[in-house]
């Protein structure tokens, strides 16, 4: 083999062996990085796993702290998610509207206006039915009730958290989501009122509404928001701190109440907490009816129906007394 021959040698068994070395390199980086993916996929589906089992943690607490204590209503559960007609009579999510009978004012038997009603926490069946005759004699409308059943205090702040986190599912929000998508696909406006954690169901199902209209009737933003218009949603010492724009909204605050205090959209006006939102447009009204005993300053019926005014002049500013 002459000199040239061998040097040709010599760089083909170079190159050989560096293709080697960087192959062996390539796998060695490779079987790194498939590690280290197979080590954040087990990371991750740990973390979901922690977190799902929190959460049942917590709901099996707070069934058993809920029976221990003597405030669990289990079988308020088969209400869940259903409409609440006159007499108290429930109704499947998928009935129409129109097939309801409403709760109807005492003194006009024949309103032409009507509101959904989403209960707060702790809430039968039978107390939102009371609280649908008390809404009907306010606002003169006939009433349909969204039941938000309960399970017992703890089991209901229990779902208060997931709602927050919009995680889970709960009945109240899909029977809330599907009525208002339907009603204004249809064309027809919504008039919707929500107490605690009604609030936070309606903020929920709200969100949803707006992703329907986006991903699946491919709505541009301004044609989401302006179909939503057809919307009027009042809140009273609602629990949510944040809701789509599009809606017509007035949120009763009672600074005296430590629900909408801390957990919903605060005793200031939205304008000076940057960590909530009313929504486009919205009107907060806020006073203050102080009570010996703090949770009775979230009373419904008892405190804010007391301060609510008609939907058009809350819209003006003009609350009143």
């Amino acid at each position: 083999m002459n000199p040239i021959q061998r040097g040709r040698q010599l760089i083909s068994n170079v190159a050989s062996g560096t293709g080697k070395v960087l192959n062996k390199a390539q796998d060695a980086v490779s079987d790194a990085a498939g590690a280290v993916k197979n080590t954040v996929v087990a990371g991750g589906r740990a973390v979901g796993n922690a977190v799902d089992g929190f959460e049942n943690t917590v709901a099996k607490g707070a069934q058993a702290v809920g029976g221990v204590f003597g405030f669990g209503n289990q079988p308020d559960r088969v209400h869940d998610g259903k409409f609440v007609g006159a007499g108290g009579q429930t109704f499947s999510p998928d009935t129409p509207l129109s097939q309801i009978p409403a709760v109807t004012p005492r003194n006009n038997p024949n309103p032409t206006q009507t509101i959904l009603y989403v209960n707060g926490i702790n809430t039968s069946k039978d107390a939102q039915a009371s609280s649908l005759q008390s809404i009907a004699d306010t606002s003169g409308a006939r009433v349909i009730g969204i039941h938000n059943a309960t399970e017992g205090m703890a089991a209901d702040l229990a779902q208060c958290v997931k709602d927050k986190l919009d995680k889970g599912h709960n009945p109240a929000v899909d029977t809330l989501a599907d009525t208002l998508y339907n009603e204004i696909k249809s064309g027809r406006d919504v008039h919707l009122m929500a107490h605690s954690q009604g609030g936070l169901i309606s903020s929920r199902a709200l969100g949803d509404v707006y992703k329907r209209l986006r991903i699946e009737d491919g709505m541009s933003q301004g044609d989401a928001q302006k179909m939503m218009g057809k919307i009027s949603v009042e809140t009273f010492g609602a629990a949510a701190m944040h809701y789509p724009d599009g809606p017509k909204y007035v949120h009763y605050v009672n600074r005296a109440d430590p629900v909408p205090s801390l957990f919903g959209l605060g005793p200031v006006a939205d304008k000076w907490n940057p960590a909530v939102d009313g929504g486009k447009g919205s009107k907060v009204h806020h006073f203050t009816e102080p009570h010996l005993n703090p949770i009775a300053a979230h009373g419904f019926e008892s405190v804010y129906l007391q301060h609510r005014v008609p939907f058009d002049q809350a819209r003006e500013g003009n609350f009143g007394r």
